[in-house]
């Protein structure tokens, strides 16, 4: 009867061992990639036509200050915009140095399979973009697909 019981408790015991190990084999593998697809925006002179950081950007998305994107970031060179992969048109209210602008972006998304561990985002194709020129002079397409590349896709001169 003990030699049952021993067996009984070694086969329960070898049992747990294995669903344990297989269970940690199983397990999916994190996610190490970029996922969001974002517009690189970087900020260029328009009397030289060099790259030039303003003192100050502040970035409110969907055409109101309750989604504030960047507050007051001092010297960026570059700024990163999120698009809405359920719309077709996004616009965002840019401050540079004190002075207020709107760019408004015209796109198309698609789903792109990121990797097995981080699933899919969506990826955009842009079309040239609309501002209202207060202290934006231009703003030039370098690259309309927006992926999770580190690309810059717009230019903006002030």
């Amino acid at each position: 009867m003990m030699a049952a019981k021993k067996s009984y408790i070694h086969s329960v015991i070898l049992i747990l061992v294995v669903l344990i190990f297989g269970s940690v084999a199983c397990t999916p593998g994190s996610c190490f990639e970029e996922t969001n697809a974002l517009v690189k925006s970087s900020f260029y002179s328009d009397t030289s036509g060099l790259m030039a950081a303003p003192d100050s950007v502040s970035i409110y998305g969907g055409d109101n200050d309750t989604n504030l994107i960047y507050n007051k970031s001092r010297k960026p060179d570059r700024v990163l915009l999120p698009l809405d992969a359920s719309a077709t048109e996004c616009s965002f209210v840019i401050e540079i140095n004190g002075i207020t602008d709107t760019i408004t972006f015209t796109y198309s998304s698609y789903p792109h399979l990121v990797s097995k561990e981080c699933g899919y985002t969506y990826f955009y194709t842009i079309e040239d973009p609309l501002f209202t020129g207060n202290i934006i002079d231009t703003i030039t397409l370098t690259k309309n697909t927006i992926t999770t590349l580190a690309e810059e896709n717009i230019r903006i001169y002030y």
